[in-house]
């Protein structure tokens, strides 16, 4: 076995013949990366639910929606603006949302060696849809009337970096993670990012309804109008 052979074989990553020079194995455990991730996301959730409920002219679905965009931002924000700027050191760096990604990399090993792809839309991800998010929340609560101007752009946003995200390594044959991994493969790869595609996709036909329903008000208005003079 050549030298190359065996760095390469030195990490938990698919294919097994990828090479990362400089690799630094996690020194923090599964479930603690995990506990961080959802109990933080839990946070922004229940602490958006609160808020929402205390203006007292949301219903729940409303509500709920309002939630995801708050979480949306803390994620793509925080954790994949991390991605984005930090990528290039992130196999031997110990910071801890860098062990983050180092963990959900055992599902997708593009992540860990910075695949062109990832990071650009994680670069877009982050820079957009993250601060969009924030706005999203402050427009609902607000009662802004561009606030389903921007849940439609988000999410159509986010559906299309999904789509994008599952084609591509499609392509790929799924050579980036274990195939049929229960948690590698099901629960990081496949659950943890087809929620980008069904809510995003609840909430555009959300959207639209509520746009098509403001614009049927507006023609009729002027309608009205119309036949006044």
């Amino acid at each position: 076995m050549g030298v190359s052979s065996t760095q390469a074989s030195l990490h938990p990553y698919w294919p097994r013949d990828l090479l990362i020079p400089n690799y630094v194995a996690n020194d923090r455990s599964m479930s603690e990366i995990l506990a961080f991730l959802f109990s933080v996301s839990g946070v922004f959730l229940l602490a958006t639910w609160l808020i929402t409920g205390a203006t007292g002219r949301l219903g729940a679905w409303r509500r709920l929606a309002i939630c995801w965009f708050a979480v949306c931002g803390f994620i793509h924000g925080v954790i994949e603006g991390w991605f984005c700027l930090y990528y290039d050191i992130l196999p031997a760096d110990q910071s801890f949302l860098s062990q983050l990604w180092k963990e959900y990399s055992k599902g997708d090993s593009r992540y860990v060696i910075a695949d062109n792809f990832t990071v650009c839309m994680e670069t877009v991800t982050a820079c957009l849809w993250g601060p969009f998010s924030f706005w999203a929340v402050y427009s609902f609560l607000t009662h802004k009337p561009y606030r389903f101007i921007l849940q439609l752009i988000i999410s159509l946003g986010q559906l299309y970096g999904a789509v994008l995200y599952f084609f591509t390594e499609h392509r790929d044959g799924y050579a980036h993670s274990e195939l049929g991994h229960p948690v590698y493969f099901w629960f990081y790869f496949v659950f943890m990012n087809v929620l980008w595609i069904v809510i995003p996709l609840m909430l555009i036909v959300d959207a639209w309804r509520q746009l098509s329903a403001a614009q049927i008000h507006t023609d009729g208005i002027k309608s009205h109008k119309s036949k006044k003079k």
